[in-house]
C-alpha cells in the first residue's frame, strides 16, 4: 500500500476538506519533517463503531447529514496519509450493524456467494490493513459474520473470541480468529532510507457479547477477559519479533477498580507490559478530548495517553479519524518509540451560531463503492406499514411518559399476550419495559425520533426501535418490578426540595437503560437519592425513589408474580439491573422487537401512540430543573400534559434548554 495517496494542502480547513488541487505543497508531520537518520514517523489511523454509516445520510429521517459517514472520514483519511512518511489505518470494530442498510443486508439481501457488504466494499478501497471485532458485529448470527468478513482485503484479529470452552492456558485456546497480525513493512527515515520495521496488531471484543448475544452464541463460542488474554498473547508477538505492538480494542475506558470480564478495560489493557499503543472504542466518546474523562487516574484526555502510552478513542458513526503519531528510532535491529502524539480529528465543526459546518466532502470512489445498496436500502425503508393518529417523537422522553416508547410497550405487550396464552403463565398479568434509544446525548441535537401523522413506514419503525434485539419475558415479583424502575431512575440526578433550574439528567447513565414499564403506575421521588449504581450495587439501600406504585390503581403486592416482556439484552442481564438475569427467562421470541412493532402497526392499521402519563415526578413544590433536548423540541411542549415544561433558552452544542416545573 502506498504510503501516501491524493494530496492536499495543509492549513487545517483546507486539509480537511479535501477539495484543493492535488499540485498543492502538503506540509508533513512534525515528526515526517524532523526526522533525522535511524529515525522514522510512524502514522496510525483508526476508524471505530461506523455501524453500517458508509454515506453521510440518516436513514431514519431519510436526509443527508454532515455529521456521520466513512465516505467523509475517507477524505480526511487521504489528507492525513499526505501528512506522514509511513502509515497504516485499523477499523476498531462495531461496523456491521446500527443502521438500516446494516438490516436490509441481512435480512432483505443477505449475502450470497461472491457478495460483498457494502461496508466492506469502502473499507476495501480505503486500503484498511487490519481490523477487529465489536460486540455489534455478532447481531445477526456467526455465519453471517464470517461471509461478511470474508469479502475483506485485510485480515480481522481477536485474542479473546474462542470456538468452545476456555483452556487453562488462553495460548492454547481454540480461536475463531488470529489472535494478532504482525505486518511488515519498509520504513522511511528522515534521509529517505528505507529498513524493515515490525507492527503486531491484537484485537479484543468486550466479553458481554455471551450475555447480549446468547441467542447467536451460545453453545458455539466462549469470551475471555481482555487483560487476561493480553498478558498471554503480547509476549508471544515479541517471541516472533514485533517492534512495536498496537491493541485494537473494542472497549472503552473505566477508571473503576479492575474487574474479572470487563466490559470497558482499555485503560487497564494498556498497563499490560509490551503493548505500545492502543485504540479504544465502544463508548462512542472522543479520546483525548474533553468532559468525559475528568477524574479518571492514569487517563490523560489532554495528551493522549492511558497508563502512559498514546490512545485514541474516534468518535462513532465516522465522526472522527483517531490519529496516533509515533516517532520511531532504530535501536540495532530494532525500533523503539521516543515521541508520540494523539489526537482525533472531527469531520465537521459548529459555528458561532451552533450549526453544524461539514469540513470535508464526499470521496467519490466510496460513494460509488455502496451507491447500490444505499438506494435499495431507501426504497426499503420508505416502504409503508401503516399510519398514526398522534406525531411520535422522543424529545421529552427522559422526563415523561412518551409516545415514542408506548407504541413499543403497546406492540410487545400485543404480542406477549397472544404468545402465552396457551402456556402456564397465561394468568400472570403482563407489563412491559422499554426504552427510549434516540434521546440527544452523545447522538447530538438531531438524535430524536420525530414522526408526524400519517404514514408510517419501515424507517420510522427503525427510528422507534434501532437495535435488532428479540423479544424475551421475564417472570419477576413486584418487589423486583420496582427495583427494576429504582435502577432505571439512576438516569435523574439527586435534587434538594426548593432547589431553582438544578441539572436533572445524570450524564453518565445511558438512555436505554431508562426502562418505562407500562401496566403499572408510579413516581418519582427526586429528593431521594439513588438506590443503585451503573452496575446495580445498591449503594444507598434504604433510598426509595419509585413511590405509589400500583397495579390496577392498587399498591403492588410485592410477593404478586407477573410476566414483563422486554428485550433480549435486558432479560439476559444487560445494564446489570437488580436480580434480572437469564434465570428469570419464561420465553424467548424468535421475532425481533422491530419486526413485532412492524406486525402490531399492520395488524392495528392506524395505531393511536399517545402516551397514557403512567408515572411521572413526586412534586417539590418552588423547586425546578433543566434539561436538553432539541430544538425541534419546542413545537410539542404544549402536548405535554403530564409535566410542566418550560423553555428556558438555548443549550451546548446545538441544543435547547427546557425547564420542569417540579
Amino acid at each position: 500500500m502506498s504510503s501516501v495517496f491524493d494530496l492536499h494542502p495543509i492549513s487545517r480547513r483546507s486539509l480537511l476538506s479535501g477539495m484543493a488541487a492535488a499540485s498543492a505543497l502538503v506540509l508533513l508531520h512534525p515528526f515526517s519533517a524532523r526526522a533525522a537518520a535511524n529515525q522514522a514517523h510512524l502514522r496510525l489511523m483508526e476508524t471505530t463503531d461506523i455501524h453500517v454509516n458508509v454515506f453521510p445520510y440518516d436513514y431514519y429521517a431519510d436526509k443527508p447529514t454532515d455529521t456521520m459517514g466513512l465516505a467523509r472520514t475517507a477524505t480526511i483519511i487521504d489528507a492525513i496519509r499526505a501528512e506522514a512518511a509511513n502509515s497504516l489505518l485499523i477499523d476498531n470494530g462495531d461496523f456491521l450493524q446500527g443502521n438500516p442498510m446494516g438490516d436490509y443486508m441481512a435480512y432483505q439481501h443477505g449475502m450470497k456467494d461472491g457478495d460483498v457488504h457494502p461496508v466492506i466494499k469502502a473499507m476495501n478501497v480505503l486500503g484498511y490493513d487490519v481490523g477487529t471485532l465489536g460486540n455489534h458485529e455478532f447481531n445477526y448470527g456467526l455465519d453471517y459474520m464470517f461471509k461478511v468478513v470474508g469479502g475483506s482485503n485485510f485480515p480481522y484479529v481477536c485474542a479473546n473470541l474462542t470456538k468452545g470452552q476456555l483452556s487453562s492456558d488462553p495460548r492454547q485456546d481454540d480461536l475463531f480468529f488470529k489472535p494478532y497480525v504482525i505486518i511488515e513493512r519498509k520504513i522511511k527515515d528522515g534521509t529517505g532510507a528505507e529498513s524493515p520495521v515490525r507492527i503486531g496488531f491484537i484485537g479484543f471484543v468486550p466479553p458481554q457479547i455471551m450475555l447480549w448475544d446468547i441467542k447467536n452464541l451460545e453453545g458455539k463460542a466462549q469470551t475471555r477477559d481482555i487483560v487476561e488474554a493480553a498478558k498471554a498473547w503480547v509476549p508471544a508477538m515479541k517471541e516472533e519479533g514485533a517492534d512495536i505492538i498496537i491493541a485494537l480494542s473494542h472497549s472503552g475506558i473505566d477508571g473503576t477498580t479492575p474487574s474479572e470480564r470487563m466490559e470497558n478495560a482499555s485503560l487497564y489493557l494498556a498497563g499490560v507490559e509490551g503493548i505500545d499503543a492502543i485504540f479504544t472504542g465502544h463508548q462512542h466518546l472522543v479520546f483525548p478530548g474533553p468532559k468525559s474523562w475528568d477524574g479518571i487516574a492514569n487517563a490523560d484526555p489532554v495528551k493522549g495517553t492511558l497508563a502512559g502510552k498514546p490512545a485514541v478513542m474516534a468518535g462513532f458513526w465516522g465522526s472522527h479519524l483517531g490519529l496516533i503519531d509515533l516517532l520511531l528510532e532504530k535501536d540495532g535491529n530494532s525500533w523503539r518509540i521516543t515521541d508520540f502524539t494523539a489526537e482525533a480529528r472531527p469531520i465537521y465543526h459548529r459555528d458561532d451560531k451552533k450549526k453544524v459546518v461539514a469540513d470535508v466532502a464526499d470521496k467519490t470512489a466510496v460513494i460509488e463503492a455502496a451507491k447500490a445498496e444505499h438506494e435499495a436500502t431507501l426504497a426499503y425503508v420508505r416502504t409503508p406499514v401503516g399510519k398514526t393518529s398522534a406525531p411520535l417523537y422522543s424529545y421529552f422522553a427522559l422526563v415523561a411518559d412518551d409516545p415514542s416508547v408506548q407504541v413499543v410497550s403497546q406492540a410487545q405487550t400485543w404480542y406477549i399476550k397472544e404468545m402465552l396464552k396457551d402456556t402456564e403463565h397465561k394468568d400472570l398479568p403482563v407489563l412491559s419495559a422499554a426504552a427510549p434509544f434516540k434521546a440527544g446525548g452523545r447522538g447530538g441535537a438531531d438524535y430524536y425520533t420525530d414522526v408526524p401523522i400519517g404514514d408510517i413506514a419501515i424507517k420510522n419503525v427503525a427510528d422507534l426501535y434501532l437495535y435488532p434485539n428479540t423479544v424475551q419475558a421475564v417472570v419477576i415479583t413486584g418487589q423486583q418490578v420496582k427495583n427494576w424502575l429504582e435502577m432505571s431512575a439512576g438516569m435523574f440526578n439527586h435534587i434538594e426540595a426548593g432547589a431553582k433550574d438544578a441539572a436533572l439528567l445524570n450524564a453518565d447513565f445511558p438512555s436505554y437503560n431508562f426502562d418505562v414499564i407500562d401496566g403499572v403506575t408510579y413516581e418519582i421521588d427526586l429528593s431521594q437519592p439513588r438506590k443503585f449504581d451503573n452496575d446495580g450495587q445498591a449503594i444507598n439501600p434504604e433510598a426509595n425513589r419509585i413511590q405509589n406504585l400500583r397495579f390496577e390503581g392498587k399498591p403492588i403486592d410485592p410477593a404478586q408474580k407477573f410476566v414483563v416482556v422486554t428485550n433480549n439484552y435486558r432479560a439476559g442481564g444487560g445494564g446489570k439491573f437488580p436480580e434480572i438475569a437469564s434465570d428469570k427467562v419464561v420465553f424467548v421470541a424468535p421475532d425481533t422487537n422491530r419486526d413485532v412493532i412492524v406486525r402490531y402497526i399492520i395488524e392495528e392499521g392506524t395505531i393511536n401512540p399517545s402516551a397514557d402519563g403512567n408515572w411521572g415526578f413526586k412534586q417539590l413544590p418552588g423547586t425546578t430543573v433543566t434539561f436538553e433536548s432539541g430544538p425541534k423540541a419546542r413545537q410539542y411542549v404544549a402536548k405535554v400534559k403530564s409535566v410542566r415544561i418550560e423553555d428556558a433558552g438555548e443549550g451546548t452544542e446545538g441544543f435547547a434548554m427546557f425547564r420542569l416545573i417540579l
